[in-house]
């Protein structure tokens, strides 16, 4: 499988060396590529065959939010229970006329092709990431100049979209005024095969042109250096005592002063002791075990798990982390939405699935029933899965 940044970046090496958080990067793909991950067809079939609900989708026009009464249906129901939010594809196709943009919100939760890059990605950039796909009439704009909280790479799909993006001159950040001094403003036509990556801040509006544009956002949701701090510290902040201050302390400060100066200092000979390599591994495992669930196929492999052999082919699920790491007498495996502890006396057990993609039970080097009873388990766990050949 090819890596995710590859395809949006063009070089996976450079793009993390030069480009990351830093420089607006456009790269050219064979059209294919991208289109394939959300075509006009599949977002006609989402809005008007699917009984897609908000907040999946919204719709916007003159830069601003519609109200959703704007879109969905006002009575729906299913088996008799009341049905909020249906959208009615009726009305939004009839606002799509009129100029408005409509909006798919989380498509890594329910469109397959994104929910495959959106994991992958999420794996090679250690950062969280969503999309979301904009539908624009020819010659309309659905928002204003504006710039977003997080890093974003967009690819069109269908159509070409008009981009005016705002660069750094100096060092100094860009407003969204269109011709501010110290401030360079680009021009740039996304087709299908373009992608572009824009840094937290940069702001940027979009233009369809002769006809109707479709593009991808892949949102990068980025872990930062303080955030990572913050984790760290809060725990030590954790264990200062939580008595109350004193009655009347507001007009009565002066004992107050020395209190919070003890407590400082001792905070900050407790973070002096803090195991940073500890903090490190306890951030990785928080983002390895939050990820989205990765279970598509899992009905069959339901179906097929007792009649797991010995030379049943397995294989680890796309977009699935494996991070191995011992605990005492325990092997802790991080598979993505959660942990898995296993005895350590496993542990080359383990290593076989941490380092091959594709493997029989037989390959995991236990005796045959043990064998059996850990490839079974890492299906139901949804870590590996059958082989299906085509």
């Amino acid at each position: 499988m090819p890596s995710a940044l590859d395809l949006l970046s063009g070089d996976a090496q450079t793009f993390a060396t030069k480009v990351w958080a830093s420089l607006v990067h456009v790269h050219q793909v064979e059209p294919d590529a991208l289109v394939g991950l959300l075509s006009l067809d599949d977002a006609d079939a989402l809005l008007t065959g699917s009984a897609i609900r908000t907040p999946a989708v919204r719709v916007a026009k003159d830069g601003r939010v519609l109200d959703q009464s704007a879109y969905v249906r006002k009575h729906a129901a299913i088996a008799g229970q009341a049905l909020s939010g249906l959208v009615d594809p009726r009305r939004a196709l009839a606002l799509f006329a009129e100029g408005a943009t409509v909006v798919f919100q989380g498509l890594h939760r329910y469109h397959p092709p994104l929910t495959d890059l959106v994991s992958r990605l999420e794996l090679e950039l250690g950062h969280p990431c969503q999309a979301n796909a904009y539908l624009t009439p020819p010659g309309s704009q659905g928002f204003d100049v504006h710039s977003d909280t997080h890093d974003v790479f967009v690819f069109q799909t269908h159509g070409t979209k008009q981009w005016e993006v705002h660069h750094p001159e100096g060092g100094r950040p860009c407003g969204h005024e269109a011709h501010e001094p110290g401030c360079r403003v680009d021009d740039i036509l996304l087709r299908p095969g373009l992608s572009m990556y824009l840094p937290t801040g940069t702001p940027h509006a979009a233009r369809a042109e002769g006809e109707a544009s479709l593009h991808v956002t892949i949102g990068i949701q980025q872990l930062t250096w303080r955030a990572l701090v913050r984790r760290a510290v809060d725990r030590l902040v954790d264990e200062v005592d939580d008595g109350h201050l004193p009655v009347g302390w507001a007009e009565r400060r002066d004992g107050l002063g020395p209190g919070l100066t003890d407590r400082l200092q001792a905070l900050a000979l407790a973070m002096a002791t803090v195991d940073t390599e500890a903090a490190v591994g306890d951030e990785a495992e928080r983002f390895l075990t939050s990820r989205g669930s990765r279970l598509r196929g899992g009905l069959h492999d339901v179906l097929e798990i007792d009649r797991i052999g010995s030379d049943t082919v397995l294989r680890r699920r796309d977009g699935h982390p494996c991070v191995a790491s011992a605990r005492g007498d325990k092997i802790r495996v991080l598979i993505g939405d959660r942990h898995l502890d296993v005895p350590a006396r496993i542990a080359s057990a383990i290593e076989v699935v941490v380092e091959r993609e594709q493997l029989t039970p037989a390959d995991l080097g236990l005796d045959a029933d043990s064998n059996l009873v850990l490839a079974r388990r890492l299906v139901r766990e949804g870590l590996l899965e059958v082989l299906r050949r085509p």
